[in-house]
């Protein structure tokens, strides 16, 4: 193992020293520059530069990718997993039944025997990353065309790989591109499969708020779900789910601190943001805005319906919460972001900076005649509404159950069994999934959204069977979805579909996925045209700021890769009025009360209310404010992906997870605008408060050594 950690430990590079915005970065852990860890320390960081990646007890040991989607961090010696609830929501809600609904009524593992496994869940840890831009160059990356630069990077990364996995089969790594494709960093992962559910409070609770408080502030939310890592009881290592499998012991896990913050306190996160595009031009957020605008207006649609149906039926409010969650969350994040685009004029401050950096390369020459404004500027419009619609049809046409199976089986994504030398015996089989999805649902979210896209397309983005929808049903979209999800076999499971008989080739679900897959296709081609010479440009663009501002460090946009960030708990002035910086158990009470008045995202049962109104909070008390706290702001930089990421003080001990930004925050993709983002954390304290008072889980708080 030491091998493998040395072989990817790169050389620290030095910089200059430079006045470090503290609360703007995510920066990787291999390479920190020295003048971020030295303002870390300014701010209150009390432990060595080694304890964040190096060190036999690095803080990043015991972070985790949690699914692929979140993050996570392991709290106890028995790899006890904490993230949040909304990361776990999918899992929860695969569990539950209207007999058994472990997402209205939460979920509770007595034992290791009752604590359940989940398919297809995974969490990861980072093992090493490495800088290999010099083994890239070598291999001619940088005169390649930009349409070959990925086959190479596939390449390199199945050779490395292939090496790592003769050394420990149990690594996985990956190679991606870092600023733009101008550098290149390898990762080393080592993945553990059998991941179970211990813990899961009330849907009330871990989605307390809901659409009425997603993205803001002041917040109650006790965003938090318990799993624990199972491993092979003879190796300790990772291992497919069996009976046999122990809790796994981790190198390090997180300490946590019942002493609490103040404001002002040192905050770290570590975590997997999924997606930034800080260097991306004026032409990208123009582009970008457009799409946002797309996306708001389609999920608005999709989810009037959804909700609909989910208050009428408890069994289909158990479908759909997962999806109708993940729909809402960037419905309203598309809405907020576009809000911030124009609050803060962002694309003319971008012009501004472009030009700034043109005067700069007309004076020095670099990239002459390869960085391109007018060249850049001109692509971009070229295919402007191309992919204006691409959004508007990818949010359309994969929003129901019978368009899902009608792309898979027309584009060739479903395997075709039976014999060739029987081509009419040959077929494709959907699995029998209609625990997820309902016909009545998904067929009126389909007609709804098939109306919407003919008000708001352009014409020579319409598909074709709109013509059908015309002929034979008036026009009317709601009419034909209808007879779609009553007619068509690709809805039928566990059930052979023939694709070579003529039932297959007249079945109107077919048609209508073969019209997808042709609308798609020449959505594609507009786009496709110019996609390489963007790219190529936007990487350039990276490059020039680089060099210009290269007495500096810049981190790069984040890509699910392990990050750090690092700031203060403190709250934010807007309007001219200083927010708070926590919330307090009084607070969340006035709202359930006003729940009880009928605002339903302020529902909670009548034992939380009790809970919550305690005069004495114990153990859980904050030292200074005489009160339980619930959730706290910290200026640390986060986005997507970093849900679930754990709050570190200074002394590397958890006091949170963040869950969520504030309104002011959602340009932060694009823009990190450093007066007003804020991170949203749950407060560690109030995570083991529910799991104590509620569920009464002392073997867990013994285990976690939070007694």
């Amino acid at each position: 193992m030491k091998k493998i950690v040395l072989f990817f430990l790169g050389t620290l590079f030095a910089l200059m020293p430079f006045e470090v915005k503290a609360d703007e970065g995510m920066w990787t852990l291999f390479d920190l520059p020295q003048p971020v860890f030295q303002q870390m320390q300014a701010e209150g960081f009390a432990l060595p530069y080694e304890s964040i990646y190096e060190a036999d007890n690095a803080i990043m040991k015991s972070v985790v990718n949690f699914g692929g989607f979140c993050s996570g961090v392991v709290v106890s010696p028995d790899g006890l997993v904490f993230t949040n609830h909304h990361c776990g929501f999918d899992a929860i809600r695969t569990h539950s039944t209207v007999e058994h609904d472990y997402m209205l009524n939460g979920f509770i593992a007595n034992s290791y025997a009752e604590e359940l496994p989940n398919e297809n869940l995974f969490v990861s840890f980072m093992v090493a990353q490495k800088d290999i831009t010099s083994l890239m160059d070598s291999l001619g990356v940088r005169n390649m065309p930009f349409s070959m630069v990925e086959e190479l990077v596939d390449t390199v990364e199945s050779v490395l790989s292939r090496q790592l996995r003769e050394i420990d089969p149990t690594l996985r790594l990956e190679v991606k591109p870092f600023y733009e494709g101008n550098r290149y960093y390898a990762t080393t992962y080592r993945d553990f499969k059998d991941v179970r559910l211990v813990f899961a409070i009330p849907k009330s609770m871990g989605k307390f708020g809901g659409e009425t408080d997603n993205w803001m502030w002041p917040r109650q939310t006790c965003d938090f779900s318990v799993f624990r890592i199972y491993a092979d009881p003879d190796t300790n290592g990772p291992a497919e789910y069996s009976e046999r499998n122990v809790p796994y012991h981790p190198d390090h896990w997180a300490p946590v601190s019942m002493q609490g913050y103040k404001e002002g306190d040192f905050a770290m996160t570590m975590g997997y943001p999924g997606s930034t595009n800080r260097y991306l031009s004026s032409f990208g957020i123009r582009e970008r805005y457009a799409e946002n605008a797309a996306r708001a207006q389609v999920r608005g649609v999709k989810q009037e319906v959804m909700s609909r149906h989910m208050r009428a039926d408890e069994a289909i409010r158990i479908k759909y919460d997962s999806k109708y969650a993940q729909s809402s969350n960037y419905w309203k994040n598309s809405i907020g972001m576009n809000k911030c685009i124009d609050s803060i004029g962002l694309i003319g401050q971008k012009q501004r900076f472009e030009e700034q950096l043109r005067r700069w390369q007309e004076t020095t020459g670099y990239l002459k005649d390869e960085l391109n404004f007018e060249r850049m500027g001109e692509l971009y419009t070229k295919r402007y509404d191309a992919v204006r619609m691409f959004t508007l049809f990818q949010e359309t046409f994969f929003s129901d159950e019978l368009s899902t199976r009608a792309f898979k089986a027309c584009f060739g994504r479903m395997e075709v069994q039976g014999s060739e030398d029987t081509p009419e015996n040959q077929y494709i089989q959907f699995e029998d999934n209609s625990n997820e999805w309902d016909k009545a649902t998904d067929s009126e979210i389909l007609g709804a959204l098939l109306q919407n896209y003919r008000e708001q397309a352009l014409p020579q983005y319409i598909p074709s069977f709109y013509e059908y929808i015309d002929s034979a049903f008036n026009g009317d979209c709601r009419r034909y979805a209808e007879y779609l999800y009553d007619h068509s076999q690709l809805l039928e499971s566990d059930k052979p579909i023939y694709v070579n008989r003529p039932t297959y080739g007249s079945d109107k679900g077919v048609e209508y996925g073969v019209d997808l897959i042709d609308g798609i296709m020449r959505l594609m081609a507009d786009i496709r045209d110019d996609m390489t010479d963007i790219d190529e440009q936007e990487m350039k663009l990276c490059a020039a700021k680089l060099r210009m501002e290269q007495d500096m460090p810049n981190y790069s946009d984040a890509n699910f890769t392990l990050r750090l960030s690092y700031g203060q708990v403190g709250g934010y002035v807007l309007g001219g009025q200083q927010s708070d910086y926590y919330t307090t158990a009084a607070s969340m009470v006035d709202k359930m009360i006003m729940g009880e008045r009928g605002v339903i995202d302020y529902e909670a049962e009548p034992e939380m209310k009790t809970l919550l109104s305690a005069r004495d909070f114990g153990t859980y008390t904050d030292p200074r404010t005489g009160t339980m706290q619930l959730c706290f702001l910290s200026n640390n930089d986060i986005t997507g992906g970093n849900s679930g990421s754990p709050v570190f003080n200074g002394k590397g001990e958890l006091i949170g997870l963040a869950f969520d930004g504030n309104w002011d925050s959602l340009s932060s993709d694009i823009f990190f605008d450093r007066e007003l983002a804020r991170t949203i954390s749950v407060d560690i304290r109030y995570v083991l408060f529910m799991m104590d008072r509620w569920g009464h889980a002392d073997r867990l708080l013994r285990e976690i050594n939070a007694r």
